[in-house]
């Protein structure tokens, strides 16, 4: 069974990157981050997920999304490796921050994580 639990400490290192990235087009206050236990997946090391624009009108809400950790792959990981995969999970969030999701290719690729790092690292 998963087990799925609010995670302040990645919301305040996502919220740091933001900053530091100048991800304007990302509005922190509407990205959730949750640390999930008991995943069955060994390859992967987190998730985003995005709020359908089906879901939004139902509920009269405002797109969200949702950065998932899961612990047993993540929590393993050095500083710099956690930092490059919330990265990565970001990169999936789309410019018009609508509740879509940006694909891997031509979105988000390892080269493109290096070089947004290393952006990161200079912002200080």
């Amino acid at each position: 069974m998963i087990r799925y639990e609010l995670a302040e400490d990645i919301g305040s290192e996502i919220k740091e990157i933001i900053h530091k990235l100048e991800l304007a087009h990302i509005d922190g206050t509407r990205v959730a981050c949750v640390r999930s236990r008991g995943s069955a997946s060994r390859r992967t090391l987190a998730r985003c997920h995005g709020f359908p624009k089906i879901m939004q009108l139902a509920l009269q809400m405002k797109p969200h999304y949702i950065i998932e950790i899961i612990s047993e792959q993540f929590d393993k990981l050095g500083k710099e490796e956690q930092t490059k995969v919330l990265i990565h999970e970001l990169m999936h969030i789309p410019h018009s921050f609508g509740g879509g999701f940006r694909s891997h290719r031509p979105y988000v690729t390892r080269k493109k994580v290096e070089k947004m790092y290393k952006k990161f690292l200079q912002a200080g």
